[in-house]
């Protein structure tokens, strides 16, 4: 447990919290979800909470309901679909980034309006940049704490997309140098836009050190705390019956998000061929929801192999020889990299990969590599030694249980309340 805070919730005033989310907390089948939803899970022990949060339909709102047990639920249907003629003509013509437009709904700013006008509550907390406007309303409705929670440094992330795809759409890649002219625009836009925001909150989380400084840099006003994601590692545990080949390598994630779509591309162009010079037998497996064109692309039964979304995701962990992390563009923390270490998986991790998490070792807990080279001989190593596997999987486990699990993590959430009050 972090030292210090371990038994802070009992001293923490019990308070009336709003959440915002920006989509279904429940079922978390992505990061931000899961985030959102394990710290609900942690706050109502303590205090009183209410989530007014976006559902696409009937049938989400309707899977929403375990949320029921932790907290008082609204819903608003939304947001409103955006084509792709829209957002390609605010990209040229609003001076604001699509990632604030993405949830802009006049019902949603309703009923959260209703909501304000008739409970006070001590703090709300916008969960993510997207619902950044949301919570500046609450400003004006009894003075609550307002508290943004920033997944990610977003003009970062968008930064290092639009290096990357301009690299490779320079190199012959029509589709990626549109991307990249895409994400250098949203770069300058999120860069203006996250330095007026940041400084508008009484308080802002964020999953990392490195994320803290990056933002710091920007917005130098803005009150930032660090807040880390974390796991449930009662759930997140060995023991799986294991689903897999003993040559498996596997990558687990949405598979329709732009970092992901570059770290299975990469992978598999330029890392899986120099493994399989040596291991003919390696296969690299992706499993998640929403798979890209581009990532469906990658399967080819043979060396590649696209699973799709899967109910449980342990048994493939368990299966696999090592769990691969090869992202070359994000922020923040990777959810699914806590996951694997907290199922002991042997794990090759590139260094953005390994990001946001705390004294994380490579040789320790998992082997890094930075280069196609790099992480190629890492993998390597680990197909050929299973007893280095082990040794790196129950070390990283034990990092888990005593920095990352969720009981660990909202005591910290409590402080960065508590302190802002």
């Amino acid at each position: 447990m972090y030292p210090g805070v371990a038994d802070i919730s009992i001293a923490v005033k019990a308070m009336n919290i709003l959440v915002l989310a920006p989509y279904p907390p429940f079922p978390a089948r992505g990061g931000g979800a899961l985030r959102i939803s394990n710290l609900m899970a942690g706050l109502a022990a303590h205090h009183e909470v209410t989530c007014l949060s976006f559902a696409p339909d009937a049938a989400a709102v309707a899977a929403l309901a375990p949320l029921r047990d932790i907290c008082r639920l609204a819903t608003v249907i939304g947001p409103p679909p955006r084509s792709l003629a829209r957002r390609a003509w605010t990209t040229l013509a609003s001076p604001l980034p699509d990632l604030a437009l993405r949830n802009a709904a006049p019902a949603y700013r309703a009923a959260l309006s209703r909501m304000l006008a008739a409970e006070r509550f001590d703090l709300v907390h916008a969960a993510s940049l997207e619902m950044a406007d949301y919570g500046l309303l609450a400003r004006g409705f009894g003075s609550p704490l307002i508290v943004l929670d920033q997944f990610n440094a977003e003009y970062l992330l968008q930064r290092r997309a639009a290096l990357s795809d301009l690299r490779r759409g320079v190199g012959g890649r029509p589709r990626a140098l549109l991307a990249g002219l895409y994400s250098l625009a949203q770069w300058r836009k999120l860069a203006t836009y996250e330095a007026r925001v940041l400084c508008a909150f009484d308080r802002v989380l964020v999953v990392s050190e490195e994320d803290r400084a990056s933002l710091a840099r920007l917005s130098p006003r803005a009150d930032l705390r660090v807040v880390p994601n974390g796991v449930d590692t009662e759930r997140f545990a060995p023991g799986s019956a294991p689903i897999g080949g003993p040559a498996d390598l596997l990558f687990t994630a949405t598979l329709d998000y732009r970092p992901n779509i570059d770290a299975a591309v990469w992978f598999t162009d330029e890392v899986l061929p120099r493994i399989r010079a040596s291991r003919p037998d390696a296969r690299f497996v992706l499993v998640g929801r929403a798979a890209a064109p581009a990532v469906k692309d990658l399967h080819n039964g043979e060396s590649v192999i696209v699973v799709g979304e899967v109910e449980d995701v342990r048994p493939y962990v368990a299966g696999a020889a090592a769990y691969v992390v090869p992202m070359r563009i994000g922020g923040g923390s990777r959810l699914k990299l806590l996951e694997a270490l907290a199922l002991a998986a042997p794990v090759v991790c590139t260094p953005m990969g390994a990001e946001g998490v705390e004294d994380l070792r490579d040789g320790e807990h998992l082997l890094i590599g930075a280069s196609p080279e790099t992480f190629a001989a890492a993998a390597l190593r680990l197909l050929g030694d299973p007893a280095l596997g082990r040794r790196l999987g129950a070390a990283g486990r034990a990092h888990m249980v005593d920095r990352y699990d969720w009981r660990a993590i909202t005591p910290r959430l409590e402080a960065a309340y508590q302190r802002t009050a």
